[in-house]
């Protein structure tokens, strides 16, 4: 049995379309100057746990995030694409409610969070999940017996509380995802489990949750 992993993973920072409800999925979009200034602060908070390891997605959003936390805790940036937020194929770059207008029974479809279901150009909602799970799983048991931290996107910290709590992937969502809320999990051989979700005590203001309408819409 390997050691376990202790996994704090974190949303990156607050982008402007996550402001304006727009699919960024794999698009590479950068923080917003709130984003930045969340992303010093969690940095900062995570110095107490004392991480020995930082792995983000290699997207502008995760890596700026990655970045500031690097700064703060002295770590080096590994970049890992398995991270990467859910590709919505030729809905990326639209809102919510374009799509919702465009595309109204895929739309319909995509809210009930059905697993075979994907965009055109895109990944279903089983194939994220178990790219993340798999991605995730990987990077767990490369460094058991220490601390991990994750930088990602509010899809993956979905599937991983979903992996971790034994939820399935169509059950609505009623728990949060802020831009770099701290959640903090265990890994062992067996799988994950969950110790605590979007503490967002860093952050002086309250922390949006942008990522949804707790139907799934995770970007």
């Amino acid at each position: 049995m390997p050691e376990t992993t202790r996994l704090i993973a974190i949303r990156h920072g607050e982008t402007e379309w996550n402001v304006g409800t727009r699919l960024q999925g794999q698009m590479d979009v950068p923080l917003n100057t709130r984003g930045q200034e969340q992303a010093r602060r969690v940095g900062r908070a995570l110095q107490h746990d004392a991480p020995q390891v930082l792995v983000s997605s290699d997207l502008s959003r995760a890596r700026q995030t990655a970045e500031a936390v690097a700064a703060a805790t002295g770590l080096p940036l590994q970049l890992d694409a398995g991270l990467r937020e859910r590709h919505f194929g030729i809905w990326q770059g639209h809102t919510y409610q374009e799509v919702e207008a465009g595309w109204p029974a895929q739309s319909e479809r995509w809210r009930r969070r059905e697993p075979d279901f994907g965009p055109e150009g895109g990944e279903t909602l089983q194939q994220f999940f178990d790219r993340v799970v798999a991605t995730a799983s990987r990077l767990a048991r490369a460094h058991a017996g220490q601390t991990l931290v994750l930088v990602a996107h509010g899809g993956v910290l979905d599937c991983l509380y979903r992996a971790a709590s034994r939820i399935a992937l169509n059950a609505p969502r009623t728990w949060e995802l802020p831009n770099t809320g701290v959640n903090r999990l265990l890994w062992t051989g067996e799988g994950f489990t969950l110790v605590g979700w979007a503490d967002v005590h860093h952050l002086d203001d309250e922390a949006r949750d942008e990522s949804a309408d707790r139907v799934g819409h995770a970007a």
